[in-house]
């Protein structure tokens, strides 16, 4: 049952996709719309609904709605996930897809990939030594950290985490991921944004933005005054800062932008392993 004002936002409780799918078998088997505040809402319920969707007519559904979270944190989403479908967002795309998750751009990180095992492993033999023969190790902890670990050298060239800058890094970074799932009232009802500055969401978003700008710009600065960079070190910075300077895209990349696709690698990283820092 829509609501004015909200819409339907009161039935999505706390378990969104548990409500949705209750709300598909009592409303449509394949399309349902919905309204969150004053944003429309169509949900797809099946495969073939997704599938016309997804691949029939994917054009009329390629853009995102604009959030005013990942708009300020991405630079005015000047990334590949969040930027409006258009030349920009083929541009971009074109850079992700040939030179940083290219096959043999991925194969060039087996050496990450293979170091960083072999100390999770090291790291498991020294716990299983010193723990006595009845403590457990919780290995769900010890395999995301082996996957952040490979995300931050892969994307940044470095760890984040350990004690000074790099504990300040890993905390920035895990409030940066946490924004992103923080629901915004101004963005389904625009007349009750003034809530986000009365409840300091406001104020948090801009002090991670603030915050992640200065590390990010700092890991760009160390790249930059690196030497000696070969294919076989070079990481996502080193990659996206030798595209801008070349020219090798054919089109001017934008620092800002330089710096928002570095970030949206590492938030998706983060999406696929479901949870921050351990």
């Amino acid at each position: 049952m829509k609501l004015p004002i909200i819409g339907n936002l009161h039935q999505l409780g706390l378990l969104p996709h548990r409500s949705l799918q209750n709300l598909s078998k009592k409303y449509g088997p394949h399309l349902m719309l919905l309204h969150f505040g004053k944003i429309p809402v169509l949900v797809a319920s099946s495969a073939e609904a997704a599938s016309q969707i997804m691949k029939t007519h994917d054009m009329i559904f390629s853009n995102r709605p604009k959030s005013s979270i990942p708009h300020r944190l991405l630079y005015g989403s000047k990334d590949v996930a969040f930027s409006p479908y258009g030349e920009y967002w083929r541009q971009m795309r074109s850079i992700c897809v040939l030179q940083l998750l290219s096959n043999k751009r991925v194969h060039s990180f087996r050496c990450v990939r293979e170091e960083e095992t072999s100390l999770m492993i090291e790291k498991i033999k020294e716990r299983c030594i010193s723990s006595s023969s009845s403590s457990l190790i919780n290995l769900s902890d010890i395999f995301v950290t082996l996957t952040n670990d490979v995300v931050c050298k892969v994307a940044f060239g470095r760890k984040c985490g350990g004690e000074g800058n790099g504990k300040r890094a890993k905390e920035t970074l895990v409030e940066f991921v946490r924004l992103f799932g923080v629901f915004s009232i101004g963005d389904y009802i625009p007349w009750l944004a003034w809530v986000n500055r009365l409840n300091g969401l406001d104020a948090r978003v801009e002090r991670v933005a603030k915050d992640i700008d200065e590390f990010i710009e700092s890991v760009i600065e160390e790249h930059r005054n690196k030497s000696n960079v070969d294919d076989a070190s070079s990481d996502f910075v080193d990659i996206l800062l030798e595209i801008q300077k070349e020219k090798l895209a054919g089109f001017h990349i934008e620092h800002d932008a330089v710096k928002a696709v570095i970030l949206v690698r590492f938030l998706v990283q983060q999406a696929l392993i479901n949870q921050p820092f351990p």
